[in-house]
């Protein structure tokens, strides 16, 4: 059974159970839209948003993001919505960074000279060594899971999904690792320390494997919502 049949299943035996409220951070860059609707398919009310107090109040977050790391940084700083992330990250709220979101994660990216990211994990981001192929990354490919993680919980061994990117982290800690795919070098595809999530790849384009790491990051939502005194 997938995670998003759970959740109907969990929604049928407690009718008054709401939907997790999902937050898709809106600061100008990312597939938003895209992200909303998967969420929504998968059975979370999801809003997309930069308004801090509904970034305050939401169940979980997610930061989508496509484009350059050093304009991201600056339209999160400009919008004021860095400390709300790691507020929220320090009361416990699930997050999930796509693509460029999972990068912005990091502590700094090398990318267009340079800018520091939000430090909710230790690492820099540079270039992906396609040693000779062609970049950006773009296509599926399997990604390789280290360990067992909430996130990926049902899915098959080496599930593909859709990238799209030139630029990889490199974290410090190799336990936040979660999973890597071979593009060239062996870059890290997925990172994990809950509630902290990170996918290098789209889920959101990723067809039914991303449709159930999605709806795991619902249920991660939901459980923590049933769950105020963590607050």
């Amino acid at each position: 059974m997938s995670a998003a049949d759970l959740l109907d299943e969990e929604k049928a035996a407690d009718p008054g159970r709401a939907a997790p409220r999902i937050a898709v951070i809106d600061y100008g860059m990312g597939n938003r839209r895209s992200v909303e609707k998967a969420l929504a398919h998968v059975g979370a009310r999801a809003t997309i948003t930069g308004d801090r107090d509904a970034l305050l109040h939401a169940d979980g977050l997610v930061l989508p993001g496509v484009g350059a790391f050093p304009r991201a940084m600056a339209n999160l700083t400009e919008l004021g919505l860095g400390p709300v992330l790691v507020a929220r990250l320090a009361a416990g709220t699930p997050m999930l960074g796509i693509c460029l979101g999972m990068q912005l994660l990091f502590d700094s990216s090398t990318e267009l000279g340079g800018a520091a990211g939000l430090g909710l994990l230790a690492g820099e981001v540079g270039p992906l060594d396609a040693r000779g192929a062609k970049l950006p990354h773009i296509g599926w490919n399997r990604v390789e899971t280290q360990r067992p993680d909430a996130l990926i919980d049902g899915l098959a061994q080496d599930p593909a999904f859709y990238h799209v990117h030139s630029f990889v982290a490199r974290p410090s800690d190799r336990a936040d690792v979660l999973a890597h795919c071979e593009y060239g070098e062996r870059f890290v595809s997925a990172v994990a320390r809950p509630p902290l999530y990170g996918v290098q790849f789209h889920p959101e384009k990723s067809s039914s494997n991303g449709l159930a790491l999605l709806a795991n990051f619902a249920r991660l939502c939901a459980d923590r919502a049933r769950s105020p005194s963590l607050a």
